[in-house]
């Protein structure tokens, strides 16, 4: 064999060598997949989520003054019972991805390769980082300027209350002055993550103008049930939605995507994930 024929051969085995070897360590330095990568990117990074928030504020604006205007409107029509003409008004927020913007919990599980757990949610809720929803400010404070009671009904816990707030506050939020308008979850015994109870506890004082939040849970206790159920409860309201129920977007988490697995928190995370693959409907592809 010539002497140039070997040299090629050999400088083709290292190379292929050199391949082998290559192949799997890019392979090693790739980011691991993860089912929140672009919900948390799109909720951080997109002007498109900025607009649908603003979009949402700008509408309830507009339905907070028909709402004053319109002493029969309520926005809780099963917890808004008896007279309430002549209640004043008041307004409830969901806070988290309602008001404030948690993004950078859910981005930290991301790079972190981890998952929601309670212990780091409650230290993330000490840290008190969480941000301003893009028209969130402002929308509280014209409905306090207005004579508006704002009330954030959340389901952080009693013990992450006292950080809640000072966050919410520090962010420029009307607080409510002498009344308690934050309303964490377990605060009081039938206080659970349904709301309905909380809303009945404010409606008891004030007319319920509007509900904003990003999960069905924000607005009936009717949300836990499958796929369909949830489907059949929300088409039952169909007069609120736009009207005095505003929904913000958050594609990262919420009752939509346990739906699929029922609900079952203890699932393992392949089965979750498999329920929610067999629940999309896709295209047939190409013939």
């Amino acid at each position: 064999m010539p002497a140039n024929a070997t040299c090629r051969r050999g400088i083709a085995a290292g190379a292929f060598a050199l391949l082998m070897f290559a192949v799997p360590a890019i392979a090693a330095d790739a980011p691991p997949a993860d089912d929140n990568l672009n919900a948390v990117l799109w909720m951080q990074r997109s002007v498109e989520y900025k607009g649908a928030t603003m979009g949402a504020f700008a509408l309830a604006r507009v339905r907070l003054d028909q709402a004053l205007a319109d002493k029969t409107w309520t926005a809780a029509p099963v917890e808004q019972t008896g007279t309430f003409a002549e209640k004043p008004p008041a307004v409830i927020v969901d806070v988290d991805e309602t008001v404030m913007d948690n993004s950078g919990y859910q981005a930290w599980n991301v790079t972190a390769g981890t998952s929601f757990s309670p212990k780091t949610w409650t230290q993330f809720v000490d840290s008190r980082t969480s941000t301003a929803i893009p028209g969130a400010v402002d929308f509280a404070k014209y409905a306090a300027s207005k004579g508006v009671k704002v009330f954030y009904v959340t389901n952080r816990n009693a013990d992450e209350k006292p950080s809640t707030a000072k966050n919410l506050e520090a962010l420029g939020f009307p607080m409510g002055g002498n009344v308690d308008t934050v309303l964490a979850s377990r605060e009081k015994p039938d206080w659970s993550s349904q709301k309905g109870t909380r809303r009945a506890y404010i409606a008891k004082d004030y007319r319920i103008l509007l509900l904003l939040g990003d999960n069905f849970g924000d607005f009936t206790d009717d949300y836990r049930g499958s796929e369909a159920e949830r489907m059949k409860v929300f088409e039952a309201n169909a007069a609120h939605w736009g009207r005095d129920w505003i929904v913000l977007p958050n594609p990262a988490y919420g009752s939509f995507e346990s739906a699929p697995y029922g609900h079952d928190f203890k699932k393992a995370a392949g089965d979750q994930r498999a329920a929610k693959r067999g629940a999309l409907t896709p295209w047939a592809g190409p013939k």
